[in-house]
């Protein structure tokens, strides 16, 4: 009972950093019809926002993981913390320049430091407690990463969106100046909302740097090992190919969220990050409440397998379907979407041992699926000319999540 009491301050501060990532991401399905606007972007080249953040993942899981198995997680947060305040800031000199680049470039910064947080946050908050809970506690955790989610789109589409959406044609009929003004202060709306959250990031890492967190120590071995040596247990294998799959899916339905219920429902962007925030948000925080709670009864890779299957006829029905129809249909795919990350990532680090760490770096490592994934979606979109085209990629990829909780899952070590 006291070991359990001595690890609630440090999982809420843990928890905490969901929030803060699921708001910053968020943040993204924003910026990327922002941006769109401000620099007059195609459908791919908007999505080049999801591909800075995600490749991040990519690069930086295994120096994340490396850097948390000598120095611990407590490190391996603050470091994150000081990077993703630091790109935060970057912001305001992105904004003056008004080069898309720039933008670009903050946020890969943000995301190196979100890599070293999830990295951390996500294997700690599963040890902190009996392992026998360890996937419940998880996705407790993960719903607060369902609140930024919904809150992030209710304030940055009020403190960063215009409103205007006005097309090539009228820009082109505009006298210079009054265009270079329009564009720069479509440009310019983001530095506000960008300082303020990273001035909330450094007082949050001061926080952990005051505060005494324990360390959790895996077992050991003498003997040098490669980095890949976790691929040995081939559930880990599985979780690696599947959170790829999975958070494409996650990025796709998310970033051109605003966009596709624009043009397939006809209505005002505001209007649709209203639908994003207490739409899309608040169905994927209470999806995360909910399915911890029915993982009480329902074995986790089999309410995986359920939700995936759902997921599947939501994606078809975004497809295909007109009107307000399919703006429900994927505030539906937010609902049964919001206990997959953390599940995978749950049941894939699940009986590693030493290889803990260096596999949640692996899996942290698959998140490029966010990078990869939403430019094929946006090619699709640019070259069928209809968004909803494009929902064909998430639609495979909860294809790969319905086999990981059927059959992937399963524990198997191959020497």
């Amino acid at each position: 009972m006291k070991k359990i009491n001595s690890y609630r301050l440090p999982f809420i501060l843990v928890t905490s950093l969901f929030f803060l990532w699921g708001f910053v991401h968020s943040l993204d399905a924003i910026l990327i019809p922002h941006l769109r606007k401000a620099f007059r972007l195609t459908t791919l080249q908007s999505s080049l926002v999801d591909s800075s953040v995600f490749i991040a993942y990519f690069i930086m899981a295994l120096p994340a993981g490396i850097i948390m198995r000598k120095y611990g997680y407590k490190a391996g947060i603050i470091i994150g913390l000081l990077l993703f305040a630091l790109g935060s800031f970057l912001f305001v000199p992105a904004a003056d320049t008004r080069q898309y680049v720039f933008f670009l470039g903050a946020l890969f910064i943000i995301a190196c430091g979100l890599t070293m947080l999830e990295t951390a946050a996500n294997p700690y908050a599963t040890v902190l407690g009996p392992d026998a809970t360890s996937t419940q506690r998880l996705n407790f955790a993960q719903s607060f990463n369902g609140l930024g989610v919904t809150l992030a789109p209710l304030i940055g589409g009020r403190l960063i969106l215009s409103g205007k959406d006005i097309s090539d044609a009228e820009l082109g009929v505009m006298s210079a100046q009054v265009r270079e003004t329009y564009l720069l202060t479509e440009a310019s709306s983001v530095k506000l909302p960008y300082i303020v959250l990273g001035s909330i990031i450094l007082i949050v890492a001061l926080f952990f740097y005051f505060t005494k967190l324990p360390d959790i120590k895996e077992e050991q071995e003498s003997e040098k090992k490669s980095i890949f040596h976790a691929f040995r247990h081939r559930h880990l294998t599985w979780a690696v190919i599947t959170q790829f799959f999975y958070v494409g899916a996650q990025v796709c339905v998310s970033s051109f969220f605003i966009l596709i219920a624009t043009k397939a429902a006809d209505i005002n962007e505001k209007v649709a990050a209203d639908y994003l925030g207490l739409g899309y948000g608040l169905a994927f925080m209470t999806g995360r409440f909910i399915g911890t709670y029915l993982m009480k009864y329902i074995h986790p890779a089999k309410l995986l397998s359920i939700y995936a299957a759902i997921n599947i006829l939501l994606a078809a029905v975004s497809i295909f379907a007109e009107g307000m129809i399919t703006v429900y249909a994927l505030i539906g795919i937010a609902f049964f979407m919001s206990i997959m990350f953390p599940t995978i990532f749950a049941l894939g680090i699940k009986d590693l041992g030493s290889d803990t760490k260096i596999g949640s770096s692996l899996i942290i490592m698959s998140i490029v699926g966010g990078a990869v994934l939403p430019p094929v979606l946006g090619y699709i979109a640019d070259e069928t000319d209809s968004i909803q085209n494009g929902y064909i990629i998430p639609l495979i990829c909860f294809v790969v999540v319905l086999f990981f909780g059927l059959k992937g899952y399963k524990p198997k070590l191959v020497e």
